[in-house]
């Protein structure tokens, strides 16, 4: 897979998703050793613990009310920052967790789709989930910034830089305030924001945030980006350009080192990504 990656696709870069399981490392190590691929980035929890359920993004979380479990997602963030010192991955994109709360993104999609966008219903539903984030946010976030400033401090010592990723549900964690928040506090150049386009576009279609403002504000603190598009109201994972993210407005929002990871459904063909790719260096160059 990763050859065909570099070789197909044509892509230097590539970024190691949740999800990896140990038994492929050696032969991924082999590769790196050899010289065939190199790495961008890589997701805290891109290596699955024993414990992990199949398909699990995140199987613990910097927001955990346990202790045990807060514990195991910081080593899991250490292991993950150690193997990008030994891959030279400059990058580890952070997933923090969520909030405790009744799962209002999935209700106000299904909403929009039959018809109830920006109801009375709609905006009361979005109304009081604000409401409640708003309550139990405080106690969430004291973990997240204590799990946060030990994986910054071991990071910098591996000199590897952390990039808080959006996330897509407006029950997860940060919320775009919460960005800005964390990135005060961490005030390191070790700690910034990495972009996901089909997260952040998912917020805007729901109406919890203007994605342009966003990333005129954000832009940059921002190391890098996933590149994926999204379909009205919420179907993310699409190519470029086939959905509905105005990128010939928003990439230039981004700084000139930002760095673009794609974000590849594994049922789109070699072909189409390869069209969109080169739609996308026509549009903004390599």
């Amino acid at each position: 897979m990763l050859r065909e990656i570099k070789i197909k696709l044509g892509f230097d870069l590539i970024e190691l998703d949740h999800g990896i399981r140990m038994p492929l490392m050696p032969g991924i190590q082999k590769m790196f050793d050899a010289g065939e691929i190199r790495f961008s980035s890589l997701h805290n929890f891109c290596l699955v613990p024993a414990e992990a359920t199949p398909g699990s993004s995140a199987c613990h979380k910097f927001s955990a009310a346990s202790a045990e479990e807060r514990e195991r997602a910081v080593t899991q963030t250490f292991q993950a920052i150690d193997l990008a010192g030994q891959l030279k991955a400059p990058f580890v994109v952070l997933r923090l967790g969520e909030i405790s709360m009744p799962q209002v993104t999935n209700r106000l999609i299904a909403m929009a789709k039959s018809g109830e966008y920006l109801s009375r219903k709609y905006v009361r539903e979005k109304i009081k989930a604000v409401q409640q984030r708003e309550r139990e946010a405080p106690k969430y976030m004291q973990h997240v910034r204590s799990c946060l400033r030990r994986v910054s401090e071991y990071a910098g010592s591996k000199n590897v830089r952390l990039a808080i990723e959006n996330r897509p549900a407006y029950e997860q964690i940060p919320t775009e305030r919460e960005v800005v928040e964390l990135l005060d506090e961490m005030n390191s150049a070790q700690v910034g924001y990495w972009h996901d386009f089909g997260h952040s576009q998912i917020k805007e279609n729901l109406g919890f945030i203007d994605h342009a403002e966003w990333l005129r504000a954000i832009g940059p603190r921002t190391f890098g980006c996933h590149v994926q598009d999204c379909v009205w109201p919420a179907r993310g994972d699409q190519l470029p350009f086939s959905g509905g993210i105005d990128f010939e407005k928003l990439v230039p929002l981004l700084g000139t080192n930002c760095l673009f990871v794609w974000k590849m459904n594994p049922n789109r063909t070699a072909d189409a990504i390869c069209q969109s790719v080169q739609m996308w260096k026509q549009r903004f160059g390599e």
